[in-house]
C-alpha cells in the first residue's frame, strides 16, 4: 500500500537530505550518513521525504537546493566543508543565502585547540576552517574542525553538516534534533516488524488484503523481499503516543494471525539472531560444514555478540579430501555421487557434529560460478542438509545469480533450514 500517513492532530513535517562530494557518485565512498540521519529523523517524528547525492559542483549544489526546500520544511546537508579546493559548499551557501563568508571566533578558538593539542603548526587553509556564512548560526563542531550552520530562509530550515560520519553524528545528537524539536511539534512515529519464509511476496500481497484494507489512515505497510524471505513492516503515526501503541499492537497482533503458516520471526532481528535466540532457549549448540559458502554461514552465525554459548566451530571443506579426512564423507561417495550431492552433504552433517560434538549442524556443497557447471548440476545447483542427531533434512537448490549472490542465497536458505531443524525437535 503506497500512500502519505496522516499523523492525527499534528501535521507530517517533512524533511530531505542532500550528501555533497564527488567520491558518493563515482562509488569511491558508500553514503552511509543518509541512511543514519534518516533514522534519527525516525525516531524524531520527522518524515523523510527523499535524499539525493550530488558532486562538488555550485550548479548542481544550487539546484539541489531549489528542489528540496520546496518539498520539504527541513533540509539536512552533509559534505564540502573541508579546507580544499573542491570543497565549495561555504562559499555556495554563503552566496546563495546572500551572505559572506567571515572568521567565527568560537571556531577559530576550536581549531586552533584541536591542532595545539595535536602540537601541529596551523597553516592559512586549516584557518579558513572557521569561516562561515555571516547569515548563519554556527554550529559547534566538538570532535573536528569544521562547524556546522543553520540558515532560515521562508520558513524553511537549513543546516549544513561536516562529512565525517563522527562529526556529523555529533551534531545532529547534541545539537540538531534538539532545535529542531524547540522549532517543531512532530507526532509520534513506531514501527512493528516482522519476517515470512516460504511465500512470495505477491501471495502474500493476496493473503492479507483484507487485513491491509481496514488500516486506518495513520498507517502504512511494507513489504520488504530479500533473499527468498519477506519482511512485513507496519508503521504508524500519532499525536499521542499511548494510542498509537495501542493501535499498532492490534494491527500487528491481527497481521501475525493471517501469515501464522510462515511467520518466521515477529521483531526486526536476521535470521542468524533468531536461530541464536532459539539455540540458546534450548541451551543448544550448533556446528557448520561449508563447501560452496566458504565459512559464510558461520559469519552471520558469529556476528552477534554472545554466539559464542552457541556456536562451537565450523570446517570450510573445499577441498574433497577434507570432506574425506576432517568429516569422514565416505571416498566412494565423493566418487560416485559427487561434492555436491546429497549423501555429500549429509555425511557433512553428521561429521561436523560429531567433529564439534554440537547438536545441531548445517552443510553446504554446490557450485557458484562462473564455471565449474555441467548438464546435470549447472552453476547454482546447491545443496544443503542441515539436523540433529535425531533427524537430518535436505534440499537441492538452483539458483541463478552471480557468485557473490549464490553464496548469500545459499547461506540464508541454509540457515532457513536449520531453524526448521529446531524448531521441529
Amino acid at each position: 500500500m503506497n500512500r502519505d500517513i496522516k499523523s492525527n492532530n499534528i501535521p507530517a513535517i517533512y524533511a530531505s537530505i542532500i550528501t555533497i562530494g564527488d567520491e558518493l557518485l563515482i562509488g569511491q565512498v558508500v553514503d552511509t550518513n543518509s541512511a543514519w540521519i534518516a533514522q534519527e529523523l525516525n525516531k524524531a517524528g520527522i518524515w523523510l521525504r527523499r535524499r539525493i547525492s550530488v558532486g562538488d559542483s555550485k550548479e548542481e549544489i544550487v539546484n539541489a537546493l531549489n528542489t528540496e526546500m520546496k518539498a520539504a520544511t527541513i533540509v539536512l546537508i552533509t559534505g564540502g566543508l573541508g579546507p580544499t579546493a573542491d570543497d565549495i559548499t561555504k562559499p555556495v551557501l554563503a552566496e546563495y543565502f546572500g551572505g559572506k563568508l567571515v572568521m567565527d571566533k568560537g571556531a577559530l578558538e576550536n581549531v586552533q585547540q584541536i591542532f595545539a593539542r595535536l602540537n601541529r603548526p596551523m597553516i592559512e587553509r586549516n584557518m579558513k576552517q572557521a569561516e562561515v556564512p555571516d547569515v548563519c548560526t554556527v554550529i559547534p563542531n566538538k570532535r573536528g574542525t569544521a562547524p556546522g550552520m543553520w540558515f532560515e530562509k521562508d520558513g524553511n530550515i537549513i543546516v549544513s553538516m561536516p562529512g565525517v560520519p563522527h562529526e556529523m553524528k555529533g551534531m545532529m545528537t547534541d545539537y540538531v534534533i534538539p532545535r529542531l524539536q524547540q522549532y517543531f511539534t512532530f507526532p509520534f512515529i513506531d514501527h512493528r516488524t516482522l519476517l515470512t519464509a516460504g511465500i512470495g511476496e505477491s501471495f502474500i500481497a493476496e493473503k492479507i488484503q483484507d487485513w491491509e484494507n481496514t488500516l486506518p489512515s495513520n498507517f502504512k505497510l511494507a513489504y520488504l523481499p530479500n533473499y527468498g524471505m519477506v519482511r512485513l513492516r507496519i508503521t504508524g503515526s500519532d499525536s499521542n503516543n499511548e494510542r498509537l501503541q495501542q493501535q499498532l499492537n492490534a494491527s500487528f497482533n491481527a497481521l501475525k494471525t493471517y501469515v501464522k503458516e510462515w511467520l518466521v520471526v515477529d521483531e526486526d532481528i536476521p535470521l542468524a539472531k533468531v536461530i541464536g535466540k532459539l539455540l540458546k532457549e534450548k541451551k543448544a549448540t550448533v556446528s557448520t560444514a561449508e563447501s560452496c559458502t566458504g565459512g559464510y554461514i558461520a559469519h552471520l552465525i558469529t556476528s552477534f555478540a554472545g554466539s559464542s554459548d552457541y556456536f562451537k566451530g565450523s570446517v570450510v571443506s573445499y577441498a574433497n579430501e577434507v570432506k574425506e579426512n576432517v568429516l569422514h564423507v565416505k571416498q566412494e561417495i565423493l566418487l560416485t555421487d559427487g561434492a555436491v550431492s546429497e549423501a555429500t552433504v549429509r555425511q557433512m552433517v553428521t561429521g561436523v557434529m560429531a567433529a564439534m560434538h554440537t547438536d545441531y549442524a548445517v552443510a553446504t556443497s554446490g557450485i557458484m560460478g562462473p564455471g565449474g557447471g555441467t548438464s546435470d548440476k549447472p552453476v547454482g545447483t546447491v545443496w544443503i542438509a542441515a539436523g540433529s542427531r535425531n533427524r537430518i533434512i535436505t534440499e537441492k537448490f538452483h539458483f541463478r545469480y552471480d557468485r557473490e549472490r549464490n553464496i548469500e542465497m545459499a547461506a540464508i536458505y541454509a540457515l532457513n533450514m536449520l531453524r526448521k531443524c529446531i524448531l521441529e525437535e
